[in-house]
């Protein structure tokens, strides 16, 4: 008998202690913790070596849900602590089961702030093991600009780790999720380590495990290089204050984004920190679309910017040449219906382009779709399109942020769909000529249409970054170092068009935008737009490039419904060609001409209006389900940004709506949305009013903020 209770308990003993391994791993997680250590992301320095954006340490609150029973945790105590009551608790804790399971490590709290932190570390040891404090590298944004451009992180969900299975990312971590923090997420996240802990008696850590014997070090992201000029985008973002619109500015020989202003923009340091879900929640419901970059994403029609491009074709088509001449007498007749032409007079190439004459490039454009080499008017429409390709319209150019739009440059297939097939002609679509009607492009596409007529025939795609360090392993960069000269016309017809844009600035309407001691190359326009079937004040755009010989900068300016493209979006290129050039502005009467401009409101009273309408949306009863069904629908299919919690943000709206309302209403820079041509709606492109900004939390002003 005792010979087989002895063979029981030796058994029994073999078998906890060799074959079942529960024991030991409990005995092993009692006694050490296994710390994940999340690296640095890369910083992102701008041309001069500045770092514009980096990183700072912050804490989570990290749960394992499972180590929870057993356990006799202080709820109460913990509550009282973070600030929440019991239901939060339980929320909370049913959250991270459903998300990630409830033997993994999920967030309990995120961005911890000091307080807390403190509170913490003095009762941790009554929480472990199930509670744990997670350090994480967050960003911090030096200089308050560019949030447009370099976008932001957010906690990654279960459709993220579905699109990037085997890429090792896990429940809790962060990635980039719009800008350059996207664009280049691979190169930034860095590689996650693994340190060993020991415990005692109290759950503490006290040492690192055999001295780090099994540690795994982290691996931090790499650093970025940008084109970008932090105090060039400053200037800018300070421009365009009280005013809807768009500024991109880029170096014409390497295609390096200098400047690329969404206006009305945000702060970026508004989406880290403890309040960053909060603040998430307001910009992504503000009917302004801060978060919708309109530098990329917005499309308008570009007005008599696009005269330039139509002399290049016509001259190269040879329907005229530089001597050829034709008469204004106060519209243009071609087509039996007139279309009104402001400067009276007979013109040949340089002077047209100067003075902005509709005639001249409605009869040019008439000629080249008339062309009888092309055997029919379909024909020649389609090697009209292929000269607009070449210049970079009609499709995306591939610069490295997310959201960037095609534009739409019109196609047989566009009138034969709005027509019928052989139902057009030039007369139908004569608008186009003079940048209005179904032609639609971004101010990024204005821009490199400057670089492309610097360079004399050749552009780089447009982009942010410049290098990589350690060298671009994955080949993101490949695309920006290639000429693209698509089209073979002769340096002379370039000359012939830069001698217009030079008299532009010197003798007609781009006055405005001269800039002490530098030849610049520009071309104002006025850009007919409609809302809701009611003509709109018209946008302002400009567009230049400086000095004229050997070209170092491009830029493109739109101030939407701001008048004449001569009286607000000129003087803005003036002053930021200069400061780019010069490295400064220091003369008085242009230094203050930079503070009458950023006072210089500009905003439609449309936009108030749709801030009005957002509110008594929210204020109705059933306005989570109005704002489920349409609000929020409408701003994902604008702006692509998939919100993060939509109750998070409809509590957010209704608890801040009746507190806020009044001083958004004082304080905030609307915006607008223009959206695609309607088919069968010929000349007249509509928008729709958005608005978006949020309080900047280090001063107390509101900042402007912007989408499109």
């Amino acid at each position: 008998m005792f010979l087989f209770m002895g063979l029981i308990i030796i058994s029994r003993l073999f078998s906890l202690q060799i074959i079942d391994k529960k024991y030991s791993i409990m005995a092993n997680e009692q006694g050490r913790f296994r710390m994940v250590v999340y690296p640095n992301r890369g910083i992102l320095f701008d041309r001069k070596g500045r770092a514009i954006l980096r990183n700072t340490i912050i804490y989570d609150l990290m749960v394992t849900p499972s180590k929870i029973h057993g356990m006799h945790l202080d709820t109460a105590d913990l509550c009282r602590i973070l600030k929440i009551d019991t239901a939060e608790f339980r929320k909370r804790i049913i959250t991270g089961i459903i998300k990630n399971r409830s033997y993994r490590p999920s967030v309990f709290e995120t961005s911890l702030s000091e307080e807390k932190i403190a509170r913490l570390n003095e009762s941790m040891y009554k929480f472990v093991p199930a509670f744990y404090l997670q350090a994480r590298p967050v960003r911090d944004y030096p200089f308050d600009a560019a949030g447009n451009i370099l976008g932001y992180l957010s906690e990654v969900d279960s459709n993220f780790l579905k699109r990037h299975e085997g890429e090792g990312y896990q429940m809790g971590d962060y990635a980039g999720k719009t800008g350059l923090e996207r664009s280049y997420e691979k190169v930034l996240m860095g590689q996650r380590g693994i340190e060993y802990w020991k415990r005692d008696n109290k759950n503490r850590l006290t040492e690192r495990l055999e001295n780090g014997r099994y540690d795994t070090a982290a691996v931090p992201g790499e650093n970025l290089h940008m084109a970008l000029d932090i105090d060039l985008q400053k200037l800018g973002e300070h421009l365009m204050e009280n005013k809807v619109g768009s500024i991109v500015a880029l170096d014409p020989k390497t295609g390096g984004i200098l400047a690329l202003v969404s206006s009305p923009t945000f702060n970026p340091n508004l989406l880290t920190g403890a309040e960053r879900r909060k603040h998430f929640s307001q910009l992504f419901l503000d009917p302004r679309l801060p978060l919708y970059n309109r530098a990329v994403s917005a499309t308008y029609s570009p007005g008599s910017t696009f005269k330039t491009l139509q002399a290049l074709i016509g001259l190269q088509e040879g329907v005229i040449a530089p001597s050829t001449r034709f008469t204004c007498t106060g519209a243009f007749y071609g087509c039996g219906r007139p279309m009104k032409c402001l400067d009276i007079g007979t013109f040949n190439l340089t002077q047209a382009i100067t003075v902005s004459d509709n005639t001249y490039f409605a009869n040019v454009m008439q000629r080249c779709i008339n062309n009888p080499v092309y055997g029919s008017v379909d024909s020649a429409l389609r090697v009209w399109d292929h000269y607009m390709y070449g210049f970079g319209l009609g499709n995306k150019l591939g610069i490295d942020i997310p959201g960037e739009r095609a534009g739409l440059i019109p196609t047989p297939r566009t009138y034969n769909r709005i027509y019928g097939d052989g139902h057009w002609n030039f007369c139908t679509f004569r608008s186009v000529s003079i940048g209005q009607g179904e032609v639609l492009t971004t101010p990024l596409q204005i821009a490199n249409e400057m670089a492309y007529i610097a360079n004399n025939g050749w552009y780089i795609t447009p982009h942010m970054i410049d290098s990589i360090d350690g060298g671009d392993k994955f080949g993101l960069l490949d695309s920006f170092k290639l000429r693209h000269r698509p089209l073979s016309i002769p340096d002379s017809i370039f000359t012939y068009v830069a001698d217009g844009m030079q008299g532009v600035m010197e003798r007609g309407t781009g006055a405005a935008a001269k800039v002490p001691g530098i030849v610049v190359c520009g071309k104002t326009g006025t850009v007919e737009n409609y809302y809701k079937g009611i003509k709109q004040k018209d946008h302002a755009v400009f567009a230049a490039f400086a000095p004229r010989e050997n070209p170092k900068i491009a830029i493109a300016v739109i101030c939407e419904n701001a008048g004449f493209g001569a009286s607000s979006s000129a003087p803005i290129a003036s002053l930021m060609i200069e400061k780019y050039l010069k490295d400064s502005i220091t003369e008085p009467d242009r230094v203050a001409r930079i503070e009458a401009i950023s006072k210089l409101n500009l905003m439609p009273a449309r936009i108030m209006a749709e801030i009005r309408q957002r509110d008594s949306i929210a204020k109705a009863k059933n306005a989570k389900a109005l704002l489920e069904k349409t609000y929020i629908k409408s701003i994902k299919d604008t702006t692509g940004i998939e919100d993060e919690d939509n109750s998070d943000a409809l509590d957010e709206l209704n608890k801040t709506n009746d507190s806020t309302n009044s001083k958004m209403e004082s304080k905030t820079i609307p915006i607008t949305k223009t959206s695609d041509t309607v088919p069968g709606k010929r000349e007249k492109i509509k928008s729709q009013p958005t608005n978006a900004v949020l309080p900047d939390r280090k001063k107390s002003k509101i900042k402007n903020d912007s989408s499109h």
